[in-house]
């Protein structure tokens, strides 16, 4: 990992994530009052016509909304039903605080695709480039939505124009970063409110951490995504601990969350992979001492094997002795518990070096540790979302081509079978024989069972080897005999879920012992 954690603002930082977090709560809180939807009350429409509705806000004033707005909303309705309305509200804004910081990362680092800023000016202009230079930028905007921004211009609504700048700007990211910027046509749309004109979130966000916290060129460091991360849950942390009562399985992710210092992440990937990999150099007969080949890798927390009783030593030796015959393809690394993702991030360091050691271009290094090496998991889902976008940060920085090439980072959050819809599995495997549907329905049945309360229990599961190719063939094919089959209504949402459950479920299987 480049550069030095002292050199991050954390004051800055922490201020900065508290804030925003409860400017986006309470910015979200105001945008569903104004769609009729509130803690205590759903509405319903005090008018309705072919192409519109209308609903009494918590103003005593009227909303019409249009078109897509209304299915937007009534996403929000189901969504609040199902989910309860604090918990959509924290999710609306944690969504949105994620993508405004990887957005800021890449605009300082000069990852955006469309080489364009989103949220600051190259010329220091108060004027986001991407509002000043819409008509330049590569984003795909349709006619109605260039019509949109120039009349939010012309009618000197330059918060507006910018609003639909950055929901396009996250939609237009979901083709190269998908696990972090997912399609955003819906409620939360609705529940966006991001002024840039005024002294918000993305004020706050420009003006008060520094830009170099962020550009890897200049000292800064994916480091900084965690810390934010840490910060965000103070308040949520705080209140989950003052409570009397049982921590909720909602809770766990706040009051479990600690940012592990830099130094321990050294300690840890040192001694673990690091020792590793200077174990097969000297099985192969390297000149080197086992402290010179740490020195050498500038492993500063590297600590030499202490001395052995001989008994232990041929043990050691004997279990050992698949260390010579080692490839870096070969080597799997897990973290557990992943949090933000600051250990896969140093992981990802040294086996860069073990692949540069053995040959590699950083090219096809930087490849080989997504398709191979690195693997993740967390029972919180914003904090896989920041170790996905941390990752991906890493590998750019070693191939500034990877995120084109579309390699998705073995990190999961994991996920609970508890809603699941299993009447219909019976619509999967749709191109299957009869004995491999049978087959894979008893398998996912088995896997579905093990994830039931899964965010509980979190990597401690235990799950079985099924065949996982097997499951994915099955997951991936259905076929809803006519047209309006009723039970089979929700089925899109039902296969993301199983299409989930199997990555994960795949990943927990794994034995990370580099002697099985």
């Amino acid at each position: 990992m480049s550069g030095d954690s002292k050199q991050i603002n954390k004051s800055a930082i922490r201020n900065f994530a508290i804030e925003a977090r409860n400017i986006l709560m309470k910015s979200a809180v105001t945008e569903a009052g104004f769609y009729g939807v509130t803690r205590d009350e759903i509405k319903s429409p005090v008018q309705k016509g072919r192409d519109f509705e209308v609903y009494e806000t918590l103003a005593g004033t009227e909303k019409r909304i249009f078109d897509s707005d209304i299915k937007r909303r009534a996403a929000l309705v189901e969504a609040v039903r199902q989910k309860g309305f604090d918990e959509v509200i924290e999710e609306t804004a944690y969504t949105w605080f994620n993508r405004l910081i990887a957005i800021r990362f890449m605009e300082v680092n000069n990852y955006l695709p469309f080489r364009t800023r989103v949220l600051s000016s190259d010329s220091g202009s108060l004027t986001p480039d991407i509002v000043s230079r819409s008509l330049e930028v590569d984003l795909h905007l349709t006619d109605r939505e260039l019509e949109s921004i120039q009349k939010a211009k012309d009618d000197n609504q330059y918060d507006e124009a910018f609003r639909i700048l950055f929901i396009k700007t996250c939609n237009e990211l979901n083709e190269i970063l998908p696990g972090l910027f997912e399609k955003t046509d819906d409620y939360m749309e609705l529940l966006l409110k991001l002024p840039y004109t005024s002294d918000g979130v993305v004020r706050m966000l420009v003006d008060t951490i520094p830009e170099n916290n962020f550009n890897v060129s200049e000292g800064g460091q994916v480091e900084i995504i965690g810390w934010l991360y840490q910060y965000y849950n103070t308040e949520p942390k705080a209140k989950a601990f003052a409570k009397k009562g049982k921590i909720t399985k909602e809770e766990i992710p706040a009051v479990t969350q600690l940012f592990t210092p830099d130094w321990i992440v050294r300690y840890m990937v040192e001694n673990s992979l690091g020792r590793l990999w200077a174990e097969h150099l000297l099985a192969n007969g390297d000149s080197r001492s086992e402290q010179e080949i740490a020195n050498d890798f500038g492993w500063k927390y590297y600590l030499p094997e202490a001395e052995q009783e001989p008994e232990v030593h041929a043990q050691l030796v004997k279990i050992r002795a698949d260390r010579k015959s080692l490839n870096p393809e070969d080597i799997l690394c897990l973290d557990p518990c992943m949090g933000s993702g600051h250990i896969l991030v140093y992981l990802y360091d040294v086996l860069m070096q073990i692949y540069r050691e053995d040959g590699y271009s950083e090219r096809d290094a930087a490849r080989s540790i997504l398709e191979h090496n690195l693997y993740g998991l967390d029972i919180d889902d914003r904090a896989y979302q920041l170790s996905y976008f941390a990752v991906l940060m890493k590998a750019r920085q070693y191939d500034r081509m990877i995120l084109k090439k579309h390699i998705q980072p073995k990190v999961y959050s994991i996920q609970e079978s508890n809603t699941v819809n299993r009447d219909q599995l019976k619509y999967f495997g749709a191109d299957m024989s009869e004995i491999e549907r049978n087959n894979a329905t008893n398998q996912l049945t088995g896997l579905l069972d093990v994830f039931i309360d899964a965010k509980e229990y979190g990597s401690i599961l235990n799950v079985e080897r099924y065949d996982w190719e097997l499951l994915r063939r099955f997951v991936e094919n259905d076929r809803v005999e006519g047209q309006y089959a009723f039970d089979a209504i929700g089925i899109d949402q039902n296969q993301k879920q199983l299409q989930k459950l199997v990555d994960v479920g795949e990943a927990m299987a794994l034995k990370y012992r580099s002697e099985e």
